[in-house]
C-alpha cells in the first residue's frame, strides 16, 4: 500500500523577547502615547561581550520606497495651516525607582516602536549607569558611536550628560536612573528641547518636578 508523505507543520515564530517592567511600577503608569503608523521594528540589541567587536546588530528590513505621484496644483487658500508648536512637547511621566528607571524606558521603547514609531525617532537619555549599547558602542569609539546619531536610522542611546550633543527626535525618552543632581536639572529642559512631539520621563516623580518646573 502507498505511503503519502504529509507536509510538514510550518509554525509561526514566536514573538522576541520583551523588556522586564519597572519595579514599583503599578497599573495605573501612563503608557506612551502612540506615534503615527509606520514599520515596527526592535531596538538595537544588548552588546554581546567579547575581545574582538561582535557582529553589530542586524540591520532592519525596510520595504523599499514607492514613488508617490506627482501632486496636483492646489489653489492657494485664504487661511493657511497653522505651524507646528516644536516648543511644547507632550509630556509623560512614567513613575519609577533609580534602580527600575532603564527598564522602565526600554519598556516605553518597546510600546513606541510597536504603536508604529520609526526607530530613528526616539532618543534615549540616561542621568546615571550607561545604557548597555551606549557603553558597547562608545568602546570602539567616540567619532563612530556619534556617527550612528547623525545616520538617524535607529534608536540612539545616549548619556544625560552629553544632551548638548544630542539632535533633536520626534521622541525623547529619558531614564532618571542614577545622580539626581546638577545632571537631571540641566538635563531634563534640553530635553524637553530635543523632543519635537513627545517627552517621556522615567523615575521619581518629586525630582522630575524640581526639574522642570511645576508645569509638569
Amino acid at each position: 500500500m502507498p505511503l503519502f508523505l504529509q507536509e510538514p507543520q510550518i509554525h509561526e515564530s514566536a514573538q522576541g523577547p520583551r523588556v522586564t517592567p519597572a519595579a514599583g511600577r503599578t497599573a495605573q503608569t501612563p503608557r506612551p502615547v502612540p506615534g503615527p503608523r509606520s514599520a515596527a521594528t526592535p531596538r538595537p540589541g544588548r552588546p554581546v561581550p567579547g575581545p574582538a567587536r561582535p557582529t553589530p546588530p542586524a540591520q532592519r528590513a525596510h520595504p523599499a520606497p514607492v514613488p508617490a505621484p506627482a501632486p496636483a496644483p492646489v489653489a492657494p487658500t485664504s487661511a493657511p495651516s497653522r505651524p507646528e508648536n516644536r516648543s511644547a512637547p507632550q509630556l509623560q511621566l512614567i513613575p519609577a525607582p533609580a534602580g527600575g528607571a532603564l527598564d522602565a524606558a526600554e519598556e516605553a521603547v518597546d510600546l513606541l516602536l510597536e504603536s508604529g514609531r520609526a526607530p530613528g525617532d526616539i532618543l534615549v537619555l540616561t542621568t546615571g549607569e550607561q545604557h548597555p549599547w551606549a557603553a558597547h558602542e562608545l568602546s570602539f569609539g567616540d567619532a563612530a558611536y556619534w556617527a550612528q546619531q547623525d545616520a538617524g536610522d535607529d534608536v540612539f542611546f545616549a548619556d544625560a550628560s552629553a544632551v548638548d550633543r544630542a539632535k533633536p527626535r520626534p521622541v525623547v525618552v529619558v531614564a532618571v536612573n542614577g545622580d539626581a543632581g546638577d545632571t537631571v536639572a540641566r538635563a531634563l529642559p534640553v530635553a524637553r528641547d530635543r523632543a519635537a512631539a513627545l517627552l517621556i520621563v522615567c523615575g521619581d516623580p518629586q525630582i522630575i518636578n524640581s526639574a522642570l518646573g511645576a508645569g509638569v
